[in-house]
């Protein structure tokens, strides 16, 4: 049987530090969350692989974004200890479950009813601070609970909706991979007052979420 612990640990020693992920809140979330338990048991096996693993079978296959790549956008956006954070995209909770160890608190939406259960059900039983899972569109966010602190989107999407935007406070930052090609960047957006401003933090690519496609230009 594979030993889970051993395999989070080369995760977090071989993936997550080598990326100038330096922040010891941050790995030691890593480190505290089991993975496994949100994929799939056939899948489990490669839970902990730099991937992004699919936790459905349909096409395209919803993923769980890679520790890497998430453990980047949780320190580059400076998730700290009181933030409240949106989770965009929560799929079966593991980036919920995640930042429930370095946020106060934690909401996460995700449209699949199925994977909303589950992703409830398996949090509750690891999260260290409140976790609300929401279903719903992923592109509507949670208004109800905003203002947020960080907005995380967990895949690659082509626009950024209006509708997140509003959702975060002054001075809040949104982490998302913008693009679905091999141009594709890991963006950090931050809000100052009704601006937002955006750059490029790192190369990355995701699974593409439902409900973030750019709405075609009308063309004479």
């Amino acid at each position: 049987m594979l030993d889970f612990a051993t395999a989070r640990r080369m995760m977090v020693d071989g993936q997550i530090r080598p990326n100038d992920v330096t922040d010891l809140r941050i790995i030691s979330a890593f480190l505290s969350v089991p993975r496994e338990r949100f994929v799939p048991p056939d899948r489990a096996g490669i839970a902990y692989l730099d991937l992004d693993v699919p936790v459905t079978t349909g096409v395209p296959a919803r993923c769980l974004l890679k520790p890497m790549v998430l453990a980047k956008f949780l320190q580059i956006a400076g998730v700290g200890e009181a933030d409240r954070v949106l989770d965009v995209g929560a799929a079966t909770g593991y980036s919920s479950a995640v930042l429930s160890y370095v946020a106060g608190s934690v909401v996460g939406v995700e449209l699949d009813s199925t994977l909303a259960r589950q992703a409830a059900e398996t949090v509750r039983s690891v999260a260290s601070a409140p976790v609300e899972i929401v279903q719903g569109p992923l592109e509507a966010g949670c208004a109800a609970r905003a203002p947020y602190d960080v907005i995380i989107i967990n895949g690659a999407i082509e626009e950024l909706p209006q509708t997140l935007c509003d959702q975060l406070r002054d001075g809040g930052r949104l982490m998302c991979v913008l693009g679905t090609g091999p141009a594709s960047k890991a963006m950090l957006y931050r809000r100052d007052g009704a601006e937002m401003s955006g750059r490029p933090v790192f190369d990355a690519a995701a699974a593409a979420l439902p409900g973030f496609a750019k709405v075609p230009a009308f063309a004479f």
